[in-house]
């Protein structure tokens, strides 16, 4: 990944904390990672674990940031969502996937904070 791109998803993921943590979720892990892959940020929602994904994109809109989570990503994001939940014995806990998507234009930053973005994809 060029520098460019590290420092773009960077910001993007702080911007994505700031609205999570408005709407009242507690980051418990950011940038998790297992030999399954890596989900982006972990948190609470109430009694929900919330497995987050941030996708940014510059000059571009949010529905293009959005549509980056393809059916691939979420299989990817469920196993080790799922590896995560064993590890820590969150089996019984409620859980779900949210997308954050940034969209960074001219105009400032865009962000939808999409809850239950998709189901378990496994």
């Amino acid at each position: 990944m060029t520098r460019e791109r590290l420092e773009l998803a960077r910001l993007g993921e702080a911007l994505a904390l700031k609205a999570v943590k408005e709407l009242g979720y507690k980051r418990l892990v950011s940038n998790y990672r297992c030999s399954l892959g890596e989900i982006d940020l972990i948190a609470q929602d109430g009694d929900t674990l919330v497995f987050v994904e941030i996708k940014t994109r510059k000059g571009r809109s949010v529905a293009y940031a959005k549509e980056a989570v393809n059916q691939r990503k979420q299989r990817q994001i469920s196993k080790v969502a799922l590896a995560y939940m064993k590890q820590y014995g969150y089996e019984d806990v409620k859980a779900r996937f949210d997308v954050v998507a940034v969209s960074l234009t001219q105009d400032g930053p865009n962000i939808e904070v999409i809850k239950n973005a998709f189901d378990l994809a496994y």
